[in-house]
């Protein structure tokens, strides 16, 4: 069989790993070739192609009649330029997420790989956490959730708020976990670092299902990604840092006898989140099963979704008082 041709886009901080685990799967004799990396910055991507013995070039569009399918990692705002490109082209594609930036742009993507009968998945790689994996099916319409996602300021995604940057995440998350979008939406954010959002904390209720308080940060000192939910009779806990995940239940007792909770804790072998959404995107691009046999994957219109509530999320938040 012919090997798989990818290529990446963007060899920053993320197209770089992204490149990396490509290279990886042709060592192994996946059935996969890393065929080409784009970077603006000709320097960069010269220095990325000697390392993993490819081809560097400036413009993506350049490897497009050379590659069946496209890892996305340029900045936010030019996702829908490269990805509407690539899709054109023929070539199916894994994008970064967020989708983009605008809601509009995202929506031409959807319809763009619809129209061309291409595979678009957006890169919300916590589906292939350990932690969700172990608790997914214990999720039963939770009524609450509290939900942090919390670090350092990073050396990257300066070019969108913490919104988009990190609350994303979750937001796709919950709306996976639910089944649906918000029907109301409280927000509040400050710019600390930058010009941009940098913690938010937003209150999204779905309708008289579920009320989900999340909290946002690019400024804190301790990193945390906390995702909590609290149903009838249960509690369900994920620490996606830490790949570790616990379910508690009340357990039956008898009349007059007190409650009892019963705990199961789930600490497996870390999975390789990126790599297991690659591994999953290349199978899709292959056509190997359909998508309940292939795993979680995020498609456009779930990536979609979730930037159209993180987008509400950011209208909702008030003005600052810029006065002294």
């Amino acid at each position: 069989m012919k090997p798989l041709r990818v290529g990446v886009a963007g060899v920053g901080h993320m197209g770089l790993r992204h490149a990396e685990k490509v290279k990886a799967l042709e060592g192994a004799g996946c059935g996969v070739c890393l065929a080409g990396v784009a970077d603006v910055d000709v320097l960069r991507s010269a220095e990325v192609a000697g390392r993993l013995g490819t081809r560097g070039v400036s413009d993506p569009a350049a490897l497009f009649g050379e590659i069946d399918a496209l890892v996305v990692a340029v900045p936010t705002v030019h996702h829908h330029a490269v990805t509407s490109g690539a899709l054109a082209a023929g070539v199916d594609v894994l994008v970064e997420k967020p989708i983009t930036a605008r809601l509009e742009e995202a929506e031409d993507l959807v319809a763009a790989a619809r129209a061309a009968g291409r595979i678009l998945h957006v890169g919300h790689q916590e589906w292939f956490n350990a932690a969700m994996r172990s608790v997914e099916e214990s999720v039963q319409a939770p009524r609450f959730a509290e939900i942090h996602r919390m670090g350092p300021f990073p050396d990257r995604s300066d070019d969108v708020d913490v919104v988009l940057d990190l609350m994303i995440h979750d937001i796709e998350i919950l709306q996976g976990l639910l089944g649906a979008e918000p029907d109301r939406v409280e927000a509040v954010g400050v710019p600390v670092l930058t010009d941009l959002v940098d913690i938010a904390n937003a209150r999204l209720s779905f309708g008289s299902r579920c009320v989900a308080n999340l909290t946002a940060s690019r400024v804190s000192v301790q990193p945390m990604r906390r995702f909590r939910l609290f149903q009838r009779d249960a509690y369900v806990t994920i620490d996606f840092l830490e790949q570790r995940s616990a379910v508690f239940r009340r357990r039956s007792a008898a009349a007059g006898e007190k409650p009892e909770i019963e705990v199961q804790e789930f600490k497996g072998e870390r999975a390789d989140t990126l790599l297991a959404q690659l591994e999953v995107f290349l199978a899709a691009v292959r056509r190997q099963g359909s998508e309940r046999e292939l795993g979680r994957v995020v498609t456009a219109e779930a990536a979609t979704a979730a930037l159209r509530t993180a987008r509400r999320v950011i209208e909702a938040m008030p003005p600052l008082d810029e006065s002294p």
